[in-house]
């Protein structure tokens, strides 16, 4: 065994994609961060239940090395019940296969590929009648890919994570980390295979990724447990990445427990996701200090299930920018604070509006957005004419589609184009729409299509 190198293969791990090697694996580890070292994952398909991976070490999966994480409840740590949480978005139960908590100095690393198997928990059963854009059905135990609690010092960076069953990398309450120019490539209509998931982490750096995701590409957030650890989340900058989703490029929230500030995110490809970059505010907290510039790309409505009492429930309409404090429910709790958001040099075609509202008691204030280039154009096969702001008391209602709608939002600043092509309509639905707003100032010209 070479000095700093530990190979699980040394340690009993078989390739053959059916042993459970979480024993041999594990010892390799743990003998690794005794000194600090590199764990090596060579080429080979190796099959493994929950590793705990611990400080000063790096998990090197080198090329054509395929570490497969199990979908068996009993090779899986049910890590959650060491905390409760009410909020069912969360989604805690099913365990994970990558966990470290309270460890310092680890990197997950290589051109090697982590496996969740998430292709074997989905299945397709025709909900929406053909057009196969729902999400998909899954089983009822789907373990996380990865659970990363108050390590820092973390590096992830030229891995490949296929098939997440559920959240892909969540990191809760960690500091100093480097995700850099990882591939994540999920199931396109997989329910809850966030990309990835900083929960109340700080001092974080995202750049050079590839996503694939049928939920959120990337999130930033801070869950009630998270929260109640480590406070909020700030100090993040997301550039340089390629995000595909059934759901939102780029979002903050909805759980948002903790106040969220300081976030950069820049110079990235949004594509056919249901969502551009979306801000939620639900649970109390205060996001402030959020600053989005050069994004290009596309924005659409996707078919969910079919409903007798109005539209597809799928989150998102096709709005390239949408920010919303608004109730969770009907107990009416504040839902928080938006403030000092910046978006600018914005590229995108779009279904729906861009989407500014508040409540009486809970407006946004000093939203601006400038260089704005908006094609508003049919995309997909779904009809447009509903707003969409859950989870909320709101839910799904029926609204006209102007270019631009604001509620309860003071100080707000939009200077753009806008292009509409058939079948939007300036007279139905106008360049822009304001309900209660105080100090707006709207530069909004439309851009006439031409043949």
């Amino acid at each position: 065994m070479a000095e700093g190198r530990f190979s699980i293969r040394e340690f009993g791990a078989i390739p053959d994609g059916v042993t459970n090697n979480a024993q041999a694996i594990q010892r390799a580890i743990d003998e690794a961060s005794r000194s600090g070292g590199q764990v090596v994952i060579p080429a080979g398909h190796f099959l493994s239940g929950t590793l705990i991976l611990k400080s000063h070490i790096d998990l090197h999966l080198e090329k054509g090395a395929v570490l497969i994480g199990s979908l068996r409840l009993e090779d899986i740590l049910d890590f959650a019940k060491l905390f409760d949480d009410d909020n069912a978005c969360t989604g805690w139960d099913g365990g994970c296969f990558l966990f470290a908590c309270h460890e310092r100095d680890i990197t997950i690393s290589g051109e090697g590929e982590i496996w969740g198997q998430g292709e074997k928990v989905f299945f397709d059963d025709d909900a929406d009648s053909g057009a196969h854009e729902c999400p998909l059905r899954a089983a009822a135990f789907r373990p996380r890919t990865t659970f990363l609690e108050d390590v820092e010092d973390l590096t992830i960076r030229d891995v490949t994570i296929r098939n997440a069953a559920f959240w892909t990398l969540h990191m809760a309450g960690c500091r100093h980390v480097r995700i850099k120019d990882i591939r994540i490539l999920n199931h396109i209509r997989g329910a809850n295979n966030d990309g990835i998931d900083p929960d109340c982490c700080r001092d974080v750096i995202i750049t050079g990724c590839l996503i694939q995701t049928g939920d959120d590409a990337i999130v930033v957030k801070s869950t009630k447990p998270m929260a109640a650890r480590y406070g909020g989340s700030e100090n993040i900058v997301i550039s340089h990445c390629i995000l595909y989703s059934r759901d939102s490029g780029l979002k903050i929230g909805s759980e948002t427990h903790g106040d969220i500030r300081n976030l950069l995110m820049s110079d990235c490809v949004i594509r056919d996701c249901s969502r551009g970059v979306g801000i939620w505010a639900r649970d109390g907290a205060v996001i402030e200090d959020v600053h989005v510039h050069h994004l290009t790309g596309s924005v659409r409505r996707y078919a969910d299930g079919i409903r007798v009492d109005g539209p597809a429930v799928w989150w998102g309409k096709g709005e390239p920018i949408f920010i919303d404090a608004a109730y969770r429910n009907s107990d009416h709790r504040y839902p928080g604070k938006i403030q000092n958001i910046t978006f600018d040099q914005i590229f995108m075609k779009a279904e729906s509006s861009i989407f500014i509202a508040g409540e009486q008691a809970a407006r946004v204030s000093g939203v601006t957005l400038a260089d704005l280039q908006i094609t508003m154009c049919p995309q997909g096969t779904q009809p447009c004419g509903y707003f969409d702001e859950q989870p909320s008391e709101r839910n799904i209602y029926p609204h006209a589609i102007p270019a631009l709608y604001a509620r309860c939002a003071d100080g707000l600043t939009v200077r753009g184009r806008v292009r509409f092509t058939n079948p939007y309509s300036m007279e139905k639905n106008g360049l822009f729409m304001l309900e209660d707003c105080a100090g707006a100032r709207i530069e909004l010209t439309e851009e006439k299509e031409v043949f």
